[in-house]
């Protein structure tokens, strides 16, 4: 059997190749069409004229939905887990849970309003995901402690909480230093605190991948009595 095959990293696997993928050929046909400069453009401005904004729209939702997929299954395992042994809080597992799906709800906003079509409603959709995105980090990084030994191993906790740490730091010059305006004299700091976060993201859910092949999730049908 490959190693992709095992359980369900094929999960984390697909989400962290897809995802990148997305930011990375959206880049490159709006640097190879001239509408975003080469260094550092912001993310949604490499998906702002056709085709790169279908592209970037679709490959962005097929992330979003993956991404539900793997922090659901990441949910089900920690569950797991601590009913087995009692080691994370059920109230902690599902907030991380909610807030995950929270900001995959933001990457599905962001997908569907562009940013030069409905400005507002995408600003909002990029702020619920980058938010949402880092605190789902940091909760995690919190329950891989707590699962330890029967979770991840210990260089894997704290690689986790090195991607949230940098995750969370970047996120502020991207939030502040965008709301200044182009003016502000730092705002070159925040597309490039923006790739920043988003390949944390990515970083983070790679670190998923040997978790995964731990277990499967198996579907229950029951027929209704009438």
């Amino acid at each position: 059997m490959f190693w992709f095959m095992q359980g369900l990293c094929f999960l984390p696997v697909f989400l962290v190749i897809w995802s990148s993928s997305t930011f990375i050929i959206s880049y490159l046909i709006a640097v190879f069409k001239h509408d975003v400069p080469v260094v550092f453009p912001f993310i949604s401005d490499t998906a702002t004229n056709p085709p790169e904004s279908c592209i970037f729209g679709l490959m962005t939702f097929i992330s979003a939905c993956t991404g539900i997929l793997t922090i659901y299954a990441r949910y089900k395992f920690v569950e797991k887990l601590s009913g087995e042994t009692s080691m994370v809080s059920p109230h902690l597992n599902k907030a991380a849970f909610w807030i995950g799906m929270a900001s995959c709800l933001g990457m599905c906003v962001v997908a569907t309003f562009q940013e030069t079509a409905v400005r507002e409603v995408h600003d909002v959709g990029a702020l619920l995901f980058f938010l949402s995105g880092v605190l789902y980090l940091i909760l995690q990084s919190v329950i891989s402690f707590h699962t330890y030994p029967y979770g991840s191993f210990t260089t894997v906790c704290y690689a986790r909480v090195m991607i949230a740490t940098i995750a969370f730091l970047a996120f502020f010059p991207t939030v502040i230093c965008y709301f200044l305006g182009k003016d502000n004299a730092f705002y070159l700091a925040s597309p490039v605190s923006e790739w920043i976060v988003a390949f944390s993201f990515i970083c983070f859910f790679l670190t998923y991948i040997d978790d995964f092949k731990l277990f499967t999730l198996q579907l229950k049908i029951e027929f209704e009595e009438y």
